[in-house]
């Protein structure tokens, strides 16, 4: 397992093979080189690696990617859409204790855990509404909604009921948050307008992040405690980035305050909206930028219920968006 010293000098790499002609990855004393038409054209140190995001296709070798998983690394692989099709890197499939511990926990202690997750989630979108200094949700003063749905989420007694709260959170939040952006509405991977495009992009990122930390600590990223088992979801994933998606609505209302979202960046095809691909590597840097800012704490966080759950002491401490 990695630990806090080693990964904090770890960063995040993603590499636009479509713009780079037949693109290859090797490996040479300990580097990782991108070599375009056989020509080496950047190299990566392993030992600086955490995650590699890569779009389009290009040729890599077995040696290198069982080098990057010997490393505590993965390799994502993701379509031009930046949907991820495949993905390999670090596993402790092994910590056989953790997964013991993973699938005995009670309903009760789930549900004890989720309940802070989603109140988590709450004081960061009321963090980023007081730094917008937004002081109204609804016909409600911030301050009074923040209570409100703290003392909500506190007295619900099963994950379905908090599921409800969390939701009403979310639609409020969005609305009030995004509400200088020219929103409409939250639809995922819907592509009904370009912030709803963006959105899903800055999550897949930071959903990938946060699992390729999980697996290396040997989670059974499947199961889940607040989003339940479902057939291919990685639930756990799921439950574990709640906290942290507020990096990504941060970033996204930044790009549109500093000018460097650009409309016509995107176009429309048979009623939805795509991101052009030529102009997509701009974003994607805006919110791997972002999600590195805050990498230690996403790993201390995960550290926290890593512990939590394997020695039943503790508790996993709140991340307070910056």
């Amino acid at each position: 397992m990695i630990q806090a010293p080693d990964f904090k000098e770890r960063q995040i790499f993603f590499i636009d093979a479509v713009k780079i002609p037949d693109c290859e990855l090797s490996l040479r004393n300990e580097n990782i080189l991108i070599k375009e038409e056989g020509k080496t054209k950047d190299k990566i140190p392993i030992n600086k690696l955490v995650a590699i995001f890569i779009i389009g296709d290009m040729t890599i070798t077995s040696k290198l990617l069982q080098k990057i998983s010997r490393a505590g690394a993965s390799i994502y692989f993701l379509k031009r859409n930046f949907e991820t099709y495949a993905s390999t890197g670090a596993y402790a499939e092994g910590n056989y204790l953790l997964r013991q511990k993973q699938y005995s926990l009670s309903e009760k202690q789930s549900l004890e855990i989720s309940k802070k997750i989603v109140a988590n989630k709450l004081r960061n979108s009321m963090g980023l509404l007081r730094g917008a200094k937004i002081n109204q949700i609804g016909k409600k003063s911030r301050i009074k909604y923040k209570k409100m749905m703290k003392q909500k989420i506190e007295k619900v007694e099963n994950i379905s009921s908090l599921r409800g709260v969390e939701g009403v959170i979310s639609k409020d939040y969005f609305g009030a948050y995004f509400g200088r952006i020219d929103w409409y509405r939250r639809v995922p991977r819907g592509k009904v307008d370009e912030n709803n495009i963006l959105l899903d992009m800055g999550y897949n990122f930071l959903f990938h992040f946060v699992d390729s930390i999980l697996r290396v600590y040997g989670f059974d990223t499947y199961k889940g405690i607040y989003h339940q088992l479902f057939f291919q979801r990685k639930s756990l994933s799921c439950d574990m980035m709640e906290p942290f998606r507020c990096i990504i609505d941060k970033a996204l209302v930044k790009m549109h305050t500093l000018g460097k979202f650009d409309a016509k960046d995107f176009g429309q095809r048979k009623g939805q909206y795509y991101l052009s691909y030529k102009n997509s590597g701009k974003y994607a840097y805006i919110f791997l930028k972002e999600i590195l800012r805050y990498k230690m704490d996403i790993y201390n966080y995960i550290r926290d219920y890593y512990y939590l759950i394997l020695n039943e002491e503790g508790e996993v401490k709140d991340f307070v968006i910056r």
